[in-house]
C-alpha cells in the first residue's frame, strides 16, 4: 500500500473527503516527525512506538577499494511494533 492508497483507504474508512483525509496524513507524519527530531517517542497504544536510537561510529570498507573507511555516528529511526499489532498480523 503506497500513500494514494492509505489516504483513500482512510477517506473511505472515516466517511471524510480525500483532500481531509490527506491533511489528516499529513499532519499525523509531520507531528511523529518533530517528536523525533526533538529526541521524544511517539507511543500509538496498539499500534507501536517510533523512537530514535543512537548509532555509534564503526570502521566499514569500500567494496570497490577494500579500503577502511569511519562511518560517523548517526541518530536513526526506529519502530517497535505493539501487540495488537503483532496479533493481527499473525
Amino acid at each position: 500500500m503506497n500513500k494514494t492508497e492509505l489516504i483513500d483507504h482512510i477517506a473511505t474508512t472515516a466517511d471524510i473527503s480525500k483532500a481531509a483525509a490527506a491533511r489528516a496524513l499529513d499532519a499525523v507524519i509531520d507531528g511523529v516527525t518533530t517528536s523525533l527530531q526533538n529526541n521524544d517517542s511517539v507511543t500509538l497504544v496498539g499500534f507501536g512506538t517510533f523512537s530514535v536510537s543512537e548509532r555509534a561510529a564503526r570502521t566499514g570498507r569500500n567494496p570497490r577499494t577494500k579500503e577502511e573507511i569511519v562511518i560517523e555516528a548517526a541518530k536513526v529511526p526506529k519502530f517497535k511494533a505493539g501487540k495488537a499489532l503483532k496479533d493481527a498480523v499473525n
